[in-house]
């Protein structure tokens, strides 16, 4: 499809007619928050954790929510249901919208809203089955990860350094204790324990990291969310990432270091299993 039809306040229009005015928050201080949901044979993957996820970052920073539960599940199946392709990535954000160039929130602006999908792209089958390569990094990007939020600047840098290494991803520590990777969660086993950092405000909760907490007691897997030191992670028998674009991810090495064995393994096996099955349900 050339030219899908994305939602933008209020009506649904061809992607490159939507436009906004150059004064909206979202362009001018990257005053806004985002969210992304998978979709399964036309079917949103965990709808509600993401609707959750996307009020509270709404929350966090002041803006008031546009739209019910409802309205929102509905604005969004409109462009679904407008796109070609049965598996797709739907991107939400909102703005606080229009106003004066100035810091403080306007006393009254109408957020903007707009929501676009395209086809998923997921790992390839050989990334699957010989897992992939990272690169460690300082986490420099500021104290409020929890927040789903547009401004994405640290989050570029680090995604620019893995391409620039020729990698998969950056994970990232602060002050010796890994936080997360560009766009993943990130993951360690260390003799059959799986671990990851807790849910506060140095990551965002990814979607998948609640679903990892199910899918590892259904598993009967034992699952610890504490501070791991960026030894650990490099003594692991496994590292994992997760995101709504990789669902699970075996890391095979980290910098010029090889993680575990060199290769997927059996915590890793046992997972993405689990959540292709999850998937189907």
């Amino acid at each position: 499809m050339s030219d899908p039809l994305v939602y933008l306040n209020g009506s649904l229009t061809p992607l490159s007619e939507a436009k906004i005015p150059v004064l909206d928050r979202g362009f001018i201080f990257g005053d806004g928050i985002y969210e992304v949901i998978p979709v399964y044979q036309r079917k949103m993957f965990r709808s509600d954790q993401h609707l959750a996820r996307l009020f509270r970052s709404l929350t966090a920073i002041g803006i008031t929510n546009p739209h019910s539960k409802e309205e929102w599940l509905s604005l969004i199946d409109q462009v679904m249901t407008a796109h070609e392709a049965d598996d797709q990535m739907v991107y939400i954000q909102v703005t606080r919208g229009v106003a004066k160039r100035a810091h403080a929130f306007p006393k009254e602006a109408t957020p903007t809203v707009f929501i676009m999908t395209n086809p998923i792209v997921l790992p390839s089958a050989t990334a699957r089955e010989q897992g992939v390569a990272c690169v460690s990094m300082e986490d420099k990007r500021w104290l409020r990860c929890e927040i789903k939020s547009i401004s994405l600047l640290g989050n570029v840098l680090a995604a620019e350094n893995a391409a620039e290494h020729g990698v998969t991803e950056s994970i990232q520590f602060r002050d010796g204790y890994l936080t997360e990777a560009s766009s993943s969660n990130v993951w360690i086993v260390k003799n059959g324990v799986m671990a990851g950092p807790p849910k506060d405000n140095l990551i965002l909760e990814g979607i998948r990291y609640g679903l990892i907490q199910e899918l590892c007691a259904a598993q009967n897997i034992p699952l610890e969310a504490r501070r791991i030191t960026k030894e650990e992670v490099f003594a692991a028998d496994e590292v994992m990432l997760s995101s709504a674009t990789k669902e699970i991810l075996a890391v095979v090495r980290i910098d010029e270091q090889t993680i575990g064995k060199g290769k997927p393994g059996p915590i890793y096996q046992q997972l993405f299993q689990a959540y292709q099955q999850a998937k189907a349900t």
